[in-house]
């Protein structure tokens, strides 16, 4: 396994994110990548499971 380039406009931060399970709402703390677009969560909210960083997944700016 090898670094390619670090990626040096990605910043991590920690954000408070409202997801809907079914007719639930829950809150919880998830990790994301962020960059000019927006957001890229790194791990679900309602479990911690890691999320692959991938445009599909991008929360954009309001």
């Amino acid at each position: 396994m090898k670094i390619l380039k670090e990626l040096q406009e990605i910043k991590l931060v920690i954000v408070e994110m409202e997801v809907n399970l079914g007719k639930e709402k829950r809150k919880g703390l998830t990790l994301c990548a962020k960059d000019k677009n927006g957001y890229y969560p790194l791990n679900t909210a309602h479990d911690g499971r890691p999320v692959l960083m991938n445009r599909e997944n991008l929360i954009k700016f309001k």
